[in-house]
């Protein structure tokens, strides 16, 4: 038998040519390139491969990994002139990607994004840090069959005692059955008992990171946790779709008098409990008094009489897709229209947003309809967007917005 013969031609690097509204998308630095703008290909592609996009004139375009199970087919990784995207290369993006983090946060705060997605130049891939434990979370199966590469990359820049995995929902049948991954599978190191405790700016946090909600913690809300505390002296303080209660504590240390987390889940308000213990060290924290409510919060908030000094509203997405806009604008409207209606004088209310299909200006302007309508004076004090471990790089990934409204009558 001929040894050559038994040997499998090299495959041809996947082409693809793209139409002439999709180039323009891309030469402006979108990172997404969906499937109806595929023109032609040169063959069948495979997920985790990397495509190579071409102009009309047949001219190097962009570099991307392709999903063949996505309508997002081809994630860009590099864009303009050629590049060889090699092992170099991938330690070169992850050095800068680690460059724009290194000194922002104090060694009060142990708990940060390292990489944000598409904005960091990594399509489809979060890398969060909880003090000595690091979540990976994929959104998209292209990064399956790169996994021990880019590990052995994090690994070897990164410190760290473990790497917990996390999957999309979309994603885990097929990780499951073609690569043997599962959430909240261990890459690496041994799986931690119970939460994982980190800092934020001096407070002890726990954060699920095995089966919590995204990576096991809101990490984004970090700098409004922080404007609350500076607004909580004194003040009786409701924090709706509380969560694990991370506002709660910080308005607690601020000096709240008192603390109400509502929520629909009991293992949310359970991890609520549990963080407030782990701050009894403050005085803040220890003379507050601290409530627990579980209910659906719409309903609560619309039949609720009573009376609070500061109130956040941060709700999860109210549109997880573009068909779901305008109701999710009439319904933040709404919301913050009873939580207006239960603030005292002088009362403050912190409205935010995680949309990604409700702009900034939709969702300010909604939250300013809810005041005006209350025929209550106001006043705004500050909006807030994404903090700088979470950039936003593109329209699509301008997700987060906080608008604070004070009112006097």
């Amino acid at each position: 038998m001929n040894p050559s013969a038994a040997t499998s031609p090299p495959v041809a690097r996947l082409r693809l040519r793209i139409t002439s509204t999709a180039e323009t998308i891309v030469r402006s630095g979108h990172p997404w390139l969906f499937a109806d703008s595929i023109h032609e290909s040169n063959r069948a592609g495979e997920t985790g491969e990397l495509a190579v996009l071409y102009d009309r004139n047949n001219k190097f375009l962009a570099v991307g990994m392709f999903d063949s199970d996505s309508p997002i087919r081809v994630r860009i990784l590099h864009a303009g002139k050629p590049a060889t995207i090699d092992a170099a290369w991938w330690q070169t993006r992850l050095e800068q990607t680690l460059a724009r983090r290194a000194g922002h946060f104090a060694s009060s705060t142990t708990g940060y994004r390292l990489i944000h997605g598409e904005s960091d130049g990594w399509p489809g891939l979060v890398l969060d840090r909880y003090d000595t434990t690091l979540v990976l979370k994929l959104y998209t199966a292209a990064w399956l069959s790169r996994l021990k590469e880019i590990l052995a990359l994090f690994q070897e820049k990164i410190p760290c005692a473990r790497i917990v995995l996390r999957l999309s929902r979309n994603i885990q049948a097929l990780a499951e059955k073609q690569f043997q991954r599962r959430d909240g599978q261990m890459l690496f190191g041994d799986a931690p008992e119970g939460a994982v405790i980190f800092s934020e700016n001096g407070i002890r946090f726990g954060a699920d990171v095995l089966r919590g909600q995204k990576t096991g913690f809101f990490l984004d809300q970090r700098e409004n946790r922080r404007e609350v505390e500076t607004l909580a002296c004194g003040r009786r303080v409701l924090n709706a779709f509380s969560f694990s209660g991370g506002f709660s504590v910080y308005a607690a240390r601020g000096g709240a008098t008192s603390v109400t987390d509502l929520d629909i889940s009991t293992h949310a308000l359970e991890s609520a409990q549990r963080n407030f213990a782990l701050n009894q060290n403050f005085p803040g924290v220890a003379n507050s008094r601290h409530e627990t409510i579980q209910a659906d919060c719409f309903e609560w908030l619309d039949k609720a009489t009573a009376k609070f000094d500061l109130i956040v509203l941060d709700p999860p997405s109210l549109a997880k897709r573009a068909a779901e806009r305008e109701g999710a604008i009439r319904a933040y409207e709404r919301v913050n229209s009873q939580g207006i209606q239960m603030l005292a004088l002088e009362g403050i209310l912190v409205a935010g947003s995680c949309s990604a299909h409700v702009s900034s200006a939709e969702f300010f302007d909604a939250v300013r309809r809810a005041a005006a309508k209350s025929g209550r004076k106001y006043s705004e004090l500050k909006t807030m967007q994404h903090p700088l471990d979470h950039p936003a790089g593109f329209k699509e990934a301008e997700y987060l917005k906080v608008i604070y409204l004070k009112f006097s009558t």
